[in-house]
């Protein structure tokens, strides 16, 4: 009994270990000055692709096997002509795999936007 104990603490402790539990280590360069930033999901093949100077974007996957492709989630532009900056939207991460935080960082406006695979499923929808 006391073997099997400590054979589960062990295996336990190793699958913990091993486990992924956090974003992959994001670079994001301090340059406001780019149109475009990829940001990384929980995904490993997953990427979110954002114009950063009208909120539109779309879903990155590559992968080894040639089922690479770029799908809108969003061609809404956000901002009128006239307001465009470049580094005026941002993506912030959250817990569920899935969703992302859009800020307008001049206006403080938020959208909550949903990646999915199935296209009825991708989504932006504004948070008031």
């Amino acid at each position: 009994m006391r073997k099997l104990f400590f054979a589960l603490i062990i295996t336990l402790t190793t699958i913990s270990t091993f486990a992924q539990t956090e974003m992959p280590n994001q670079n994001i360069s301090t340059d406001s000055n780019v149109e475009f930033r990829l940001f990384a999901t929980k995904n490993i093949y997953t990427f979110i692709k954002l114009n950063t100077k009208n909120g539109q974007m779309w879903q990155v996957q590559w992968d080894t096997k040639n089922n690479q492709f770029q799908t809108p989630i969003s061609l809404t532009t956000l901002v009128t002509k006239e307001e465009e900056k470049f580094g005026r939207f941002f993506l912030y991460p959250t817990t569920n795999i899935y969703n992302f935080i859009l800020l307008d960082q001049i206006d403080g406006r938020v959208w909550q936007v949903q990646w999915s695979t199935e296209a009825k499923e991708r989504m932006v929808l504004r948070i008031f």
